[in-house]
């Protein structure tokens, strides 16, 4: 005898009881239970703190903010709502029909203020779009700066069209209690802190990439709260280089002083930095070692000389971590280095060995073979630490089957392969810590319109309508909507609005923050009551 099965939370946990799930199905049994547990409930207009607030940390102990004027750093533990009434009569007249009292509905109610520290200087300011996690033991890296001067003056070593800034402090902050552990500093310098895609976090591991001296920094983040410098990659490869090569430099000038050679046969500054050198041996060694036909050999090699200037010119854009051995470096011009819209501009992807200062791999960002690669293995892209379990239930084409139907579906409809592939592969490398790992984004338990709402870390086009969260398996049953400003709606339909979501990662619990020009902001949250 067979029984229809029920998917109410009371038949979830009975279910619980009595059934073992098949081996290596347990988390994602559990996490079903966020299909009866949804933030179904708004508060909106909610009088909030006049803060910028950037996100929950990943374990969900924390609210990131910082001060209007971006000089200090405000943070905030979130909290379950609670309140009581005073009678019987107040509690019979507050159902689930009706509003809670006037102070269940202040922010206060659900976040408790840790504290609030200065980061900044007063010509400095914090960047409000970077803030990484460092989960283990709790440390968030923050990072301030000077304004950017985009007509500095050139110095040697510095990539021409690249602009600089005075000053970037990286500060790492003990998030418990506030306290400012180390500090790194970069001058007349340029990191693109925007969104983090300048640095990347892995595990104890931290990539900073430099674009205006073209120098990939290494540190490594000790238990003890200090940043360690590991190696820089860029001009030198290997901690020795410099040592050679300037004891070359000296031999040289001592054979000049002897006679043995000519003064002009000293070469200054003609060298390519190491990384590029590396970069077009492993292309020359890919065309002669590859080709065994001789006559495609000298055509390859024609073709490599005929780009080599190109190849040379090319500067590093982003850096990722594979894992703690291997980079992936997206190279390409100086103008779409420092451009937001990378669209338009020729790239190439490298995977570089740091230990044997070897690079394995080199792609254009147009080539199949890379993009059946992304395809495929795509969550090998997001590296994150193998400690952080719940990272590894973000929705991607690579473990979720309707992310794949929708990336198949889109290269369906794609007029060209090639364009399709580039348009992919400008979100590589990935930028570090990016996406929610809320389970409300789960794309095997909800359907939601990802032009409007999505894991992705970014402010989207604002609507007037509530987003509406599916269930995939069901698809006719409404689980929740998010709708977020005022609950009438704008009085303005013409004024362009834009939205940021917070989703707690583990509790029913998410914050919307409607941006409108001239005007304040609109905070709602999103719970479950």
């Amino acid at each position: 005898m067979f029984f229809k099965p029920n998917n109410n939370i009371v038949s979830r946990i009975f279910d619980r009881q009595i059934r073992t799930p098949a081996p290596g199905t347990a988390v994602n049994n559990a996490r079903r239970f966020y299909e009866n547990i949804v933030p179904s409930y708004t508060l909106y207009n909610v009088d909030f703190p006049d803060h910028s607030f950037r996100k929950f940390t990943d374990d969900g102990h924390f609210l990131i903010s910082f001060s209007r004027n971006h000089q200090d750093l405000i943070v905030y533990r979130p909290k379950w709502l609670s309140f009581s009434y005073k009678n019987e009569e107040e509690k019979d007249g507050c159902d689930d029909s009706h509003d809670l009292p006037s102070k269940a509905r202040r922010f206060d109610s659900f976040f408790t203020q840790l504290y609030c520290v200065s980061l900044a200087s007063s010509n400095e300011f914090i960047c409000k779009d970077f803030f990484l996690y460092v989960e283990s033991n709790q440390f968030g890296l923050f990072a301030t700066q000077t304004a950017q001067v985009y007509d500095a003056p050139n110095v040697e070593g510095a990539i021409h069209g690249v602009p600089s800034v005075e000053k970037i402090t990286f500060h790492l902050v003990r998030l418990e209690d506030g306290v400012v552990l180390d500090e790194k500093n970069f001058c007349n310098d340029f990191v693109n802190l925007a969104h983090s895609m300048g640095v990347f976090l892995y595990d104890d591991l931290l990539a900073i990439m430099s674009l205006r001296y073209q120098t990939i920094h290494i540190l490594q983040i000790r238990d003890s709260g200090n940043l360690v410098d590991v190696r820089a990659i860029g001009e030198f490869c290997r901690e020795d280089d410099e040592l050679f090569l300037n004891s070359h430099a000296q031999y040289m000038v001592n054979q000049a002083e002897n006679g043995l050679i000519l003064p002009h046969q000293i070469r200054g500054g003609s060298f390519l930095s190491g990384i590029k050198q590396r970069l077009l041996s492993f292309i020359f060694r890919g065309i002669w070692n590859d080709e065994t036909d001789y006559s495609l050999r000298v055509q390859g090699l024609k073709k490599f000389y005929f780009h080599f200037q190109d190849y040379v010119d090319l500067i590093m854009w982003k850096v990722q971590f594979l894992d703690r051995h291997h980079l992936l470096i997206k190279f390409g011009s100086v103008d779409g280095g420092v451009s937001r819209n990378t669209d338009h501009h020729p790239a190439f992807f490298a995977v570089y060995h740091m230990e044997t200062t070897e690079f394995i791999a080199f792609y254009q960002n147009s080539a199949d073979e890379l993009y059946n690669l992304f395809e495929r293995f795509g969550d090998h892209f997001h590296a994150t630490s193998r400690n952080l379990l719940y990272m590894n239930f973000i929705s991607s084409h690579s473990n979720n089957i309707y992310a794949l139907e929708q990336l198949r579906s889109s290269k369906t409809k794609a007029s060209s392969f090639t364009l399709f592939v580039k348009k992919m592969m400008t979100s590589l490398p990935f930028s570090c810590q990016s996406q929610s790992p809320s389970p409300y984004f789960d794309q095997s338990l909800f359907r939601f319109d990802e032009k409007l709402i999505s894991a992705t870390d970014r402010h989207r086009q604002s609507t007037e309508h509530p987003i509406k969260f599916i269930s995939r398996r069901h698809p006719n049953i409404l689980k929740f909507k998010i709708k977020p400003g005022p609950e009438a709606g704008g009085a303005d339909g013409q004024t362009k609005k834009i939205s940021s979501f917070l989703f707690h990662p583990i509790l029913p619990l998410a914050i919307s923050i409607q941006h409108t020009l001239l005007q304040p902001s609109v905070v709602n949250i999103h719970f479950r009551r």
